[in-house]
């Protein structure tokens, strides 16, 4: 099977690269070499391409900087991939995208299922609903994948941002009214190599939610970090409104995931042995 992945330095990308399969050929394709500033280039780059399947890992995800140039973060999140999903549907290949817990509002306290209306409170989450709603239009044979606090070793994370700050200081203000999944970057590499081979075998596809369990706020996300790496910084509850930030997060973003299990076969990842592995790997467990 040979992939065709636009992305090379981000988190799940990094972790494609780093867990591709021994019967898997992927090529790696970062902004140098096609600027999803212009789709089209997308398109060209998988129209010239003879891959089985494309995976989207690339993305505009500063969610602040957006909300200062949301036509830019649209380009890149919403025009994008639906050039990807046409291009792949005109060579009847799967293309596997990635999304975001952010197309929701974050009302309530239930897991957000696939189907839920979407609504999102910022212009991150309105830029990656329009890829969404242009992959679904495509006709193209896709798989639409929700996830949410995507953590690893690499680039810029909730985890390396705690540890930083674990080692400077002894207390640290966390906001304990937003939960969520933390989701390992490689759990997610691992689920979308899963999916891509099923979905060549088969038809199977669609919107699913795929994040890290159990669901947990980033206060006590920060508590399990700093035990982890026997750093004895404190952690203080804080509300959402005492971290004021320019785009709004959502306060829920539990999402269901039992049907990327009951159509692929995956389990949501237990985010505590993602954390181990990664604490290990970047030399804080002792």
């Amino acid at each position: 099977m040979k992939i065709l992945v636009f992305g090379k330095t981000g988190q799940v990308a990094h972790e494609l690269a780093r867990r591709c399969p021994g019967n898997v050929d992927a090529v790696f394709l970062g902004r140098d070499e096609v600027d999803l500033s212009t789709p089209d280039n997308a398109a060209q780059a998988i129209s010239h391409a003879r891959v089985d399947a494309v995976i989207n890992a690339a993305a505009w995800t500063s969610v602040d900087k957006a909300e200062a140039e949301e036509a830019a973060a649209t380009v890149v999140n919403g025009d994008a991939p639906g050039a990807m999903a046409r291009a792949c549907a005109d060579k009847s290949i799967p293309f596997l995208h990635i999304s975001t817990d952010y197309v929701f509002d974050g009302a309530g306290s239930e897991p957000f299922v696939p189907e839920h209306a979407t609504l999102p409170l910022g212009a991150y989450g309105r830029s990656k609903l329009a890829g969404e709603k242009a992959v679904q239009a495509s006709d193209a044979h896709h798989l639409i994948l929700r996830t949410s606090w995507v953590v690893s070793p690499h680039g810029a994370n909730f985890i390396k941002t705690m540890l930083r700050l674990g080692h400077e200081r002894d207390s640290l203000r966390v906001v304990a009214d937003q939960f969520g999944g933390p989701t390992p970057a490689a759990s997610i590499a691992d689920a979308l190599y899963t999916a891509a081979r099923i979905m060549l075998d088969g038809h199977v596809g669609g919107t699913h939610h795929f994040a890290g369990a159990p669901d947990t706020s980033w206060a006590n996300f920060a508590r399990e970090i700093m035990v982890g790496a026997s750093l004895p910084c404190q952690i203080e509850d804080i509300p959402t409104s005492a971290f004021p930030t320019p785009a709004k997060r959502p306060m829920n973003s539990r999402l269901d995931c039992s049907s990327f299990n009951e159509v692929f076969g995956v389990a949501r990842p237990e985010w505590r042995a993602g954390l181990r592995d990664i604490l290990n790997e970047l030399g804080e467990i002792k």
